[in-house]
């Protein structure tokens, strides 16, 4: 299965759209896998980070100790975090194709219908729920910074609604 995480609550069908991702309009979804980086508001930003095949065991100490994976959100996010419901959609597989296995991305180019619908209103409880560490930071940049020099596996989520880099 695969989902699609949104804050509306009845989407009965997913047509493809426009995205500056994609070549074409596609329906996007995201695998079991990486569902954990999108159990957040949509315009939330985040820095989010695993262990892959690649990745050295010092990074392993410095970021992940002994998380498997970690979503970073910066601090002023938490009341909107403890506020949001989301409402994930359960996908079929069929008509999706990966485009991204580190990020978990697929997309199908024809229309979609859901074959469930889950409801999370507690995302943090959620997070932890799947073992992943949820870090709180008073600016993703720095953090942002080290992880895309590391050797971990990572994606930068809705970075355009981080607060601005602090200037040196």
């Amino acid at each position: 299965m695969l989902f699609h995480v949104s804050e509306e609550s009845c989407i009965e069908r997913f047509e493809p759209r426009p995205s500056e991702y994609a070549s074409e309009a596609v329906v996007w979804a995201i695998d079991a896998e990486r569902l954990c980086n999108y159990l957040l508001p949509r315009d939330c930003p985040r820095v989010t980070f695993y262990a892959g095949r690649e990745t050295s065991q010092a990074d392993v100490e410095r970021f992940l100790g002994s998380s498997p994976a970690v979503v970073a959100v910066e601090s002023g996010w938490l009341e909107r975090l403890r506020s949001c419901r989301l409402y994930c959609y359960h996908l079929p597989p069929e008509t999706f194709e990966c485009i991204d296995e580190c990020a978990g991305y697929f997309v199908s180019r024809v229309p979609v219908v859901p074959a469930r619908v889950e409801v999370f209103d507690d995302l943090i409880a959620e997070l932890i729920r799947r073992g992943v560490e949820l870090r709180f930071v008073p600016s993703l940049w720095p953090l942002r910074d080290a992880v895309v020099s590391s050797s971990l596996q990572f994606s930068l989520i809705r970075m355009r609604n981080a607060l601005p880099r602090a200037r040196a």
